[in-house]
């Protein structure tokens, strides 16, 4: 057994046995006895010693790793208690046992704060091309160190699909928009729910019929548009109806004077992010999108060189279409319920034009209160053009276009990659969806993302088909549909993790570092996945209570010596829901130092073994977010 002493078979308790041993032999093994006893107990002694002086206390939802006797190779039995990851609702404010460092509840005012984006810091910069309204990140100094609060009577979104057209009033509890949208159609307030009809300033029969609209006049059935980006994107309504259709759309919008619409958005189960068109670059990598839309979106696309329509131009594919609805579109008939004149509106819509013209866009159609454009899918003849429009000219060949974190925004053209031939498409022609997602991607194959080979490609999606399948059986309410929707990948590197759940009625949002060694990103785009960038030294441009189910692998390792481990622990608690679960891989030693710090933050943690056995260094911490609340106001209390 365990921890037990084996004594030689002559040991024999029993007096029929005693006739075997010399007294000699007796005293012999007797003091052999007691010197293997004091031994352990020394190390006993000394490993108590050690273990109290280094501060760290595993408690006991720990699965304590299987050990191997180094000498035997015989693998220590193990027993914990298996953690819980279904829902409850029930708060338990109580801390966990044996914990060195207990992390405090933020103020109530904190329940939706957002570090990058606070309304106070921001009025500190210009307001000149929205600046104030993009990234201002708190110093390390300035970081909370509580945890934020969910608002009081805080419930688990409603399943999906469901909760694409419902979600509880308590998780977001904010009427403004019933109100300031309520002609538009966008949100309603019932009862204790807020109701999503998919209207929208341009959606007066709603997003799906606008959808219907768009596909009569380009194919969205095909698998040949599978990405999309809607700047400016409300409540993410065309987003949210394009799902059903296998189009994955990364909707943003900037925390502005409309309350709470990216949240509102995440709530509804849809991938949405806090961002602006401003200053600096949108955190993707060029040629990423199929398609880009703006509905009405207040972007002044003609104004400043064309900046934010050569921006969309960076992140669109060859070939991709941009969808422009709303003011200037179909002025003539429009003019007077917008306020404003004819003559302006003219001019918005000449400039806008011109600006698509400079690009090498070719204007496919505008019928009704939609127009759209398109990308060419090389560069040949836009370069010959260059020397009619001039501007914009092309970024010269030293500036990466997938560098896209903090970078500015310039008013040159992206150049695409060379083709030897008109009929050509730059940088490689991509499979349809599904086949995309497992097809090698042409970053891969022409060579261009350095150190990563096709052969690599096929492993690491097989590596994470099985990896995935571990996950499930350690969590399995991770393969239960409907537990989990919107899903976090810290380090997605290929995107594997994503792609072996395609199949599962949740999306993930695949991360990559700034830090990492290599930049993927632009794979997983290429493999019909959604992403961003994220230095996670900082905070995510997200609301609090975004993500159910955070992937983080190797994070720690990465960002060793870059900031510290309970800073990124706590953005992470931000953007976790209540009872949402985490997945940490990374080495033992590592894990068992977060381990420590997330008993102090209300979590439930259990290390468990790699899925390669117990010899495997690198293991597995599966933990969960307890739930609890802010505590009920006085006003609502009186209200009551």
């Amino acid at each position: 057994m365990a921890g037990s002493v084996h004594l030689h078979p002559y040991f024999s308790a029993s007096s029929s046995s005693k006739h075997f041993f010399s007294p000699n032999l007796k005293k012999s093994n007797l003091f052999r006895l007691v010197f293997i006893t004091v031994l352990c107990s020394l190390a006993y002694f000394v490993g108590v010693w050690q273990h109290h002086g280094s501060g760290i206390v595993i408690s006991r939802f720990v699965n304590p790793v299987p050990c191997t006797d180094i000498q035997t190779k015989t693998q220590l039995p193990s027993t914990s208690p298996a953690l819980d990851f279904s829902t409850h609702h029930a708060a338990d404010d109580s801390p966990t046992t044996m914990v060195t460092k207990h992390y405090p509840a933020c103020d109530i005012k904190y329940s939706e704060y957002t570090p990058c984006e606070d309304t106070q810091r921001s009025l500190k910069f210009k307001r000149d091309k929205l600046i104030y309204r993009e990234r201002h990140c708190p110093q390390r100094g300035e970081l909370l160190k509580c945890r934020v609060p969910a608002p009081f009577g805080y419930k688990n979104p409603l399943q999906w699909p469901m909760s694409r057209d419902h979600a509880w009033y308590a998780n977001v509890p904010h009427k403004e928009l019933t109100v300031e949208k309520a002609v538009q159609n966008w949100i309603r307030y019932e009862g204790n729910q807020f109701k999503f009809p998919g209207g929208g300033t341009m959606f007066p029969n709603g997003a799906d019929a606008y959808i219907d609209d768009i596909g009569k006049l380009i194919n969205l059935k095909d698998g040949s548009i599978r990405t999309a980006i809607d700047t400016g994107c409300g409540v993410a309504s065309w987003g949210a109806y394009l799902l059903s259709r296998n189009i994955l759309t990364m909707s943003f919008a900037p925390r502005d004077t409309h309350e709470a619409q990216v949240q509102f958005a995440l709530e509804r189960g849809v991938p949405a992010l806090i961002g602006v068109m401003a200053s600096i670059r949108l955190p993707y990598p060029s040629r990423s999108f199929d398609m880009a839309h703006c509905s009405r979106c207040l972007i002044p696309w003609g104004q400043y060189d064309g900046v934010y329509l050569i921006e969309v131009d960076r992140v669109l594919r060859p070939g991709g279409y941009w969808i422009l609805s709303g003011p200037p579109i179909h002025w003539k008939k429009y003019w007077k319920g917008w306020d404003r004149t004819q003559e302006d509106l003219e001019s918005e819509q000449s400039q806008i034009e011109a600006v698509a013209k400079s690009l090498c866009w070719k204007k496919l159609t505008e019928k009704g209160d939609i127009a759209i454009w398109q990308k060419p899918t090389n560069h040949i003849h836009c370069i010959k053009n260059r020397k009619v429009y001039g501007k914009p000219h092309f970024c010269q060949s030293s500036q990466d276009p997938d560098k896209a974190w903090y970078t500015k925004v310039e008013t040159c053209l992206t150049p695409l990659p060379e083709v030897s031939d008109v009929s050509e498409v730059a940088g490689g022609q991509l499979a349809k969806w599904p086949e995309r997602l497992n097809a090698i991607p042409p970053r891969i194959s022409s060579g261009s993302v350095a150190g990563i080979t096709e052969e690599m490609f096929r492993k690491d999606a097989e590596l994470w088909k099985r990896r995935v399948g571990y996950y499930k059986s350690v969590n399995n309410q991770l393969g239960q549909k409907g537990r989990y929707r919107n899903l976090l990948d810290m380090n997605a590197y290929l995107g594997g993790f994503a792609a072996a759940l395609i199949h599962d009625p949740v999306w993930v949002m695949n991360v990559v570092p700034v830090e990492a060694k290599i930049n993927t990103l632009g794979v997983i785009y290429e493999r019909g996945l959604i992403g961003t960038y994220q230095n996670w030294c900082e905070a995510m441009s997200t609301y609090p209570r975004t993500y159910d189910l955070i992937h983080a692998d190797a994070i720690f390792r990465l960002y060793e010596n870059r900031c510290e481990t309970e800073d990124i622990l706590l953005e992470m608690d931000r953007i976790l829901r209540p009872e949402g679960s985490v997945i940490f891989r990374d080495d033992i030693d590592v894990l068992v130092k977060v381990k420590n710090l997330i008993d102090g933050m209300n979590w439930d943690g259990q290390i468990v073994d790699h899925e390669d056995g117990p010899h495997v260094r690198e293991k597995l911490l599966f933990a969960v977010k307890l739930y609890w609340t802010a505590p009920q106001s006085e006003e609502s209390k009186t209200a009551s």
